[in-house]
């Protein structure tokens, strides 16, 4: 068993490869009990991983989980493939990435995003890295700082390599039974709108300080404006300027 099959297997349970040259036969992702541990979520027309990393980074900062395998489809997508711990049934997989669509993909168009298994339970899925049969192509696994450069070609001309390929998959971590329950409840929370501060009052006039009230006296006035601490500073500079000819007076 080389190194990429030995990474296929820890994370995704996928058959052995078929020889050279030999056409690829799709992957089963859920087993002979009904049960997945592979989760793939595609987005296509156009695969603009803009729009991905919503879900790749979104599934570690707001769910706590370990980030997926970045994969190009080979024919027309950009993949997502989860890996998870212990297998889950297939309904529960679905489930987990159509609350994955909703949350983080809900304003694209549904038909652009596959979520496998699919909601009819179909279970298999184009294996990567293989050329497909349909374009020739080659699907592949990619680091993510490459999957921008896909967005309209989501598919290599030639076999990647095999060590580069086992290579990233050595950095892609399994998501524990724990987290994935907690992920699937989350999802299915309701999302709480963001709260909205309460809009601030207009600004009201300043209440007229009592020194400006009672003006009768000007000498007086001026006084009472100077040492009133709720005048702004300059206005009671310029009340003191206009007491000095007064210093002498009493109020």
């Amino acid at each position: 068993m080389n190194k990429l099959h030995t990474e296929l297997q820890r994370l995704y349970l996928v058959r052995e490869p078929a020889l050279p040259g030999a056409p690829s036969p799709p992957a089963a992702l859920v087993g002979p009990d009904g049960q997945v541990r592979a989760l793939v979520i595609e987005l296509t027309r156009t695969p603009d991983w803009d729009v991905l990393s919503r879900v790749w980074q979104g599934v570690q900062a707001e769910l706590d989980l370990p980030a997926p395998a970045i994969a190009v489809s080979g024919t027309d997508a950009l993949q997502l493939w989860f890996s998870l711990a212990e297998p889950v049934t297939a309904e529960q997989g679905h489930a987990f990435l159509e609350g994955l669509r909703q949350r983080f993909l809900a304003d694209v168009d549904a038909r652009r995003v596959r979520l496998l298994p699919t909601p009819d339970l179909q279970h298999t899925v184009q294996p990567v890295p293989a050329a497909q049969p349909a374009t020739g192509n080659w699907s592949a696994f990619l680091a993510p700082d490459l999957a921008p450069v896909f967005g309209d070609t989501p598919w290599l001309d030639i076999p990647p390599n095999e060590e580069g390929q086992a290579s990233l998959l050595r950095g892609i971590a399994v998501t524990g039974q724990a987290a994935f329950e907690a992920a699937l409840q989350a999802l299915a929370a309701p999302v709480e709108p963001a709260v909205q501060a309460a809009p601030a009052p207009p600004p009201q006039a300043p209440a007229q300080p009592p020194a400006m009230a009672a003006a009768g006296d000007p000498v007086r006035f001026l006084r009472r404006v100077m040492d009133d601490e709720s005048v702004p500073m300059a206005l009671r500079i310029e009340a003191a300027k206009a007491l000095l000819p007064h210093s002498g007076q009493r109020g």
